[in-house]
């Protein structure tokens, strides 16, 4: 952890100047977001398209098939990235606070301290962890989401592709399947997980902002460059 200190007044406060986010870290938010933005503009034509292809003569504008495609390749892109991101939160000592925020979460105190200071009428509580109670029952639920939108999809993906990595799920998929109420209500899962991820991001960018804004410790930049600054007494 990378701290720095200089001076802001002649008395003894100065500015702590601290890693929150890891490059590694950074990288996988920022190619989750994309992958979210693109498997949400796929999905929605996927399910109803809205994109007519330019008219050609010849049958050469499969405009579903490349939709699908890009839906394709992105999901794989975020399945690569949520599994990375599960490992880095079970396994990595660099992120062991995040994991320490279940101290937070179970402490009705916090909770109350945290819930006044989104109606601004009090300070930040003292967090032993890196999330506040309200963010990780968030990211808890956001991650609920994901790994049903990555099982639901596996699932469709084995009714379409046959060779391959398809073949290789086929069996375990068409269990899950079974156990989730048929293909139809698969579908349905796959689209309600969507809409949840969804209103988690609108949220989730309107409370970064907040706490940018109330908090000043540079809560959007750290997710940029790293680095939260927090006053020391």
């Amino acid at each position: 952890m990378e701290t720095v200190h200089k001076e802001i007044s002649a008395e003894d406060t100065c500015i702590e100047r601290e890693m929150e986010f890891t490059p590694a870290y950074r990288w996988q938010h920022w190619i989750r977001a994309l992958s979210i933005v693109v498997l949400t503009v796929t999905g929605f034509y996927i399910a109803d398209p809205f994109v007519a292809p330019i008219p050609n003569s010849e049958p050469t504008n499969f405009m579903q098939a490349l939709f699908r495609g890009w839906h394709e390749i992105f999901g794989f892109v975020l399945i690569a990235v949520v599994v990375f991101k599960s490992y880095l939160f079970v396994f990595a000592k660099r992120y062991r606070d995040e994991i320490g925020s279940i101290k937070d979460f179970i402490n009705p105190k916090t909770w109350i301290k945290q819930i006044g200071y989104y109606l601004l009428v009090s300070k930040h509580p003292h967090l032993k962890g890196t999330y506040n109670p309200l963010q990780f029952i968030a990211y808890l639920g956001f991650y609920m989401l994901m790994f049903i939108l990555i099982l639901t999809g596996l699932i469709l993906y084995v009714h379409v592709y046959h060779e391959g990595l398809g073949a290789l799920l086929y069996e375990s998929m068409r269990s899950f399947e079974v156990m989730l109420g048929g293909l139809a209500w698969v579908r349905e899962l796959h689209h309600i997980a969507m809409w949840g991820v969804i209103i988690f991001v609108v949220v989730h960018v309107y409370m970064a902002i907040f706490n940018a804004v109330f908090g000043k410790e540079g809560s959007m930049d750290a997710i940029f460059s790293g680095m939260k600054w927090h006053k020391k007494h």
